[in-house]
Formats: C-alpha cells, structure tokens, sequence
C-alpha cells in the first residue's frame, strides 16, 4: 500500500526528499503542493524535477479519502460517506452558511463511548484515524471554498486520539498551509478529564467543548457510561483548571432528551454546575432515528430551559442541519 502525504509535516517531508537525493526545499514544494494548493495527485504538484515526481508517484500517493457516497439534505447539508485507505469508512458533514461554511469531521472510526442516545455508539471502535485522514477530510471540503469552520463533533472520541487530533490541528492551522485560526477549530469531548488537561498544555489546540446531557451524576452514568469512570464533579473541576486564552470561552453542549433530562431542575442545576466558569451553553433537541429510544422535546420545553440558563450563561439552541439524511448531530452511523 503507496504511503500517504497528507499529515506529514515539513520535517517529515525533509526526510523523504533528502533520502532520494534531493535539496531540502524541495519538501516545501510538496508541502505547498498539498495543504496549500490542495492537489490531489503526487501528478499535480508543480515545479518537482520529473526524478523525484516518479520517484513520489512510485511510493506514495497524496492519500486523501474518497467520496464513496453523497447525501444532500433539504436544507443544503451534504454528508459524506468516505472510503480510507484501508477500505474503512468514515462521515463527514459539510453545512453550508452564509459567509463561511462548517465542516464536521471525524476521528476515530466508530466511537468506544456509548453514549446511549447517539448512532455512532451502536458501530463500536474499530480504529483511531491518523493526522492525515483528519486532515484530509478538511481538504476535501476545503477545495473550492476558502473560509471554513472545522468542528471534531463526528464519528469517535478525539480525545482518545490526541496525539493525532493535534497533529492534525497543527498542520490546519499552519500559517504556510491551510492557515486556519485556532478560532475556528472545535473539539467536542464526552469528558475524559485526564485528555482535558492534557489538550489545555498544548500550545497550539482546538477550543474545547464538553458533552454535558445531563444535571446529576446518576443522569449521566445512565446516559453516557463513561462517566461512571471519569466522574462529573471531576470534570467541572477539571474545565475550572483549564488554561483558557484571553479570546476564549468553554463551551457545554446538552442534547435535550424529552421527559429525560429536560426539566427545568435540571436546568437550575445546569447553572448551579456551570457556575464561576466562563463558558456557554449550546442546547440539542434530540434528533431521532431507529434503534434509539429517546423522544426529540417540544420547542416550547426547549425554549422554557434556554430561558432558565441563559440568564446565567449565553445559552444558544442549535439548528438540526441534516435531519433527513442522517447528518444531524448523533446520527452519524455509516449509513449507506
């Protein structure tokens, strides 16, 4: 199997290109070739002597995945089913807005989480996804559009995949690359507390949002099992410990389950929990599907418990994208 180009980085690139005999600076020629004008083929990278360019093409091949199926939504969502290397498969969500569009990716194929109301939980893990088909998911989508919100909220936990996720964001937001803001880079973690703090000694990272779904320990152990190893008091302490920038805020997202966890106690203690941190909340109706046995809330119980929070934090409710082809948040399940 031709090794992949995206997710290395200069250095690495510098090793490939000297061991063939070539000048160093021939590695920024790739490196240019692949995060900045975003070719495709080892064929497509300009100005290499034709040596190196067979020698490339022999061994390696620039490794993006590919597009196996397409799915539009109604609304203009497009989720992708892509094809890795190894034939796994992966989704990503692109949602197009004004100004500037958001990309979902994944990190991990299938997720180990088991959260008890998303689809991903229902595949398992089958394996973590390297830098370069994190990456390679942004090329894909970043090929004819220029400003791009990238958000690790698809199929895996990326906390369980750091090293990668930060590889991955450190080629995403290199200057002399894809020169994305750290601004515009989000990771969404079900609260593995340990991987917390270890993202918060990164100089260069995603901004952090936490699964929260519920208001007590007991809620959450029933709904994401991971909690009952990394306990909720210890996650609220550990986001109070976290190294946030000057620009920076915590954000907490909430999947609201009706008649579940959608209360307005529990909002009141949402608040309680959140209190002294500088954060915001992001509420999620539940978005429905077979196999899963929650119930989405009616818009009026969803507003009455933004109404509660937000008088505390900034408490937004997010749009589905995405319902009717599966791509809405939680739905993502290799669905063909």
């Amino acid at each position: 199997m031709a090794q992949s180009l995206v997710g290395l980085d200069t250095p690495e690139l510098v090793q490939i290109v000297t061991a063939r005999g070539e000048a160093s600076f021939r590695a920024r020629q790739i490196y240019d070739g692949i995060y900045r004008a975003r070719a495709a083929a080892v064929g497509q990278i300009r100005g290499l002597p034709p040596g190196l360019r067979r020698a490339l093409e022999a061994e390696f091949e620039v490794g993006l995945p590919v597009i196996e199926r397409e799915f539009v939504s109604l609304d203009g969502t497009i989720r992708y089913l892509l094809r890795l290397a190894d034939g796994q498969t992966v989704e990503a969500v692109l949602m197009p807005e004004e100004g500037r569009d958001t990309i979902c990716i994944s990190t991990q194929v299938g997720c180990p989480v088991d959260c008890k109301f998303c689809f991903t939980a229902l595949l398992g893990l089958s394996r973590n996804l390297t830098a370069g088909e994190i990456v390679g998911q942004v090329l894909l989508a970043a090929r004819d559009r220029d400003r791009l919100n990238v958000v690790m909220m698809g199929m895996g936990e990326p906390l369980l995949n750091l090293p990668n996720v930060i590889k991955a964001t450190r080629l995403l937001t290199d200057k002399d690359g894809l020169a994305l803001s750290p601004r515009r880079i989000t990771l969404s973690t079900s609260g593995i507390t340990p991987k917390i703090a270890a993202l918060g000694r990164e100089p260069v990272r995603p901004k952090l949002a936490v699964s929260l779904n519920a208001s007590t320990e007991e809620a959450r152990e029933k709904l994401m099992p991971i909690t009952r190893k990394y306990k909720l008091g210890e996650l609220i302490e550990t986001c109070r410990a976290y190294p946030l920038r000057p620009w920076e805020k915590l954000s907490f997202e909430y999947v609201l389950l009706g008649g579940v966890n959608d209360s307005d106690q529990d909002a009141r203690r949402v608040v309680r929990l959140l209190a002294q941190l500088k954060c915001m909340v992001n509420l999620i109706a539940f978005n429905p599907g077979p196999g899963i046995d929650f119930q989405t809330p009616d818009p009026e119980r969803v507003a009455a418990f933004q109404q509660i929070v937000r008088r505390s934090f900034p408490c937004f409710v997010r749009k589905p994208r995405g319902r009717d082809i599966y791509a809405a948040c939680g739905q993502l399940k290799r669905t063909n």
